[in-house]
């Protein structure tokens, strides 16, 4: 009774009007942790940031919380994901909010893929058979240090659009992190370098855009589709690929049962390497940058034991 009584207080206060401002400060709601984190480091104090998935949750299913909706009805700007990565929970949020300034379309809505590097983009007919297959192409664009990049500077671009005043500010606050990720860049291409080519498997299709940056090649995943649970056939046959192919690592994401990859690791003579797939993945992720420092030196670590480099 007690938490009915707070959510239908909390859903009163939306139909009330909002009091303005306490400060100048641009308030920003960003659908992942990885999105608020670029969004701080452009924003600094000129911007509060409220991220809604955590980092550890899978962001294709998060619970939609009634503080979600006080959030988004206060924001003056919501950053999004987008290639509807957030379709199965989002939608509602954006219509309970009743904020017209972050709708889809208006000033105060940003659709952080646009200008970014899309991958696997689909071609022909998109059936339910084919698994949880994106329409508008891999949603996991971010795990890309170069889309980062992309991310940012429309991050800045839309708070100096937002903050006139402010647009000096946000421009040189995307410089220094350009500057800070660059040389970062350098560092992980450095730490990556001895494992180009090295084959992996991941549990699900979250990694095509960091793979493809550090020039791994994914030779299979444990999910015999998309979103398909992996089944006894689909394992016997990743077991005998990764046998004949030398393949010993395999990737998997924090919200997934590491049973079966586990299992598979035995039979091979591997292990079951467990990345963030985004800010707070891992304790020590709380930026974009820590979460490329963390996922580059864990796969280095594992990719040395695999391949002996």
């Amino acid at each position: 009774m007690l938490r009915r009584a707070r959510s239908l207080a909390l859903l009163l206060l939306l139909g009330m009007p909002l009091a303005a401002h306490a400060d100048s400060k641009l308030n920003v709601v960003a659908t992942t942790e990885d999105l608020a984190s670029l969004t701080r480091e452009v924003g600094g104090d000129k911007v509060t940031v409220t991220a809604l998935a955590k980092g550890y949750q899978d962001p294709h299913f998060v619970d939609p919380k009634p503080s979600f909706i006080l959030a988004v009805s206060r924001a003056d700007l919501l950053v999004v994901v987008g290639r509807e990565l957030e379709i199965g929970w989002l939608p509602p949020l954006l219509s309970s909010s009743r904020n017209a300034k972050v709708q889809p379309g208006s000033a105060g809505y940003l659709d952080a893929s646009a200008g970014v590097h899309i991958l696997e983009l689909p071609t022909g007919q998109i059936t339910r058979a084919m698994g949880d297959v994106h329409p508008l192409g891999n949603p996991h664009y971010w795990l890309d240090p170069a889309n980062g990049r992309r991310m940012a500077q429309a991050i800045a671009a839309k708070l100096g659009e937002l903050a006139p005043a402010d647009k000096a500010f946000f421009s040189q606050r995307y410089a220094d992190f350009d500057v800070r990720l660059a040389a970062a860049e350098k560092r992980w291409d450095a730490t990556m370098a001895p494992y180009k080519g090295t084959k992996v498997v991941t549990y699900h299709r979250s990694w095509p855009n960091f793979m493809d940056r550090f020039r791994l090649d994914v030779m299979g995943y444990v999910e015999p589709k998309p979103g398909i649970p992996p089944s006894p056939s689909h394992t016997l046959e990743l077991i005998e690929d990764m046998k004949r192919q030398g393949v010993k690592l395999i990737v998997v994401e924090p919200y997934f049962d590491a049973k079966t990859p586990q299992a598979i690791a035995s039979q091979v003579g591997g292990q079951v390497l467990t990345l963030a797939p985004s800010v707070g993945g891992a304790k020590s992720v709380t930026d974009y940058i820590q979460l490329f420092d963390y996922n580059v030196s864990q796969l280095a670590a594992g990719l040395k034991q695999a391949t002996g480099k």
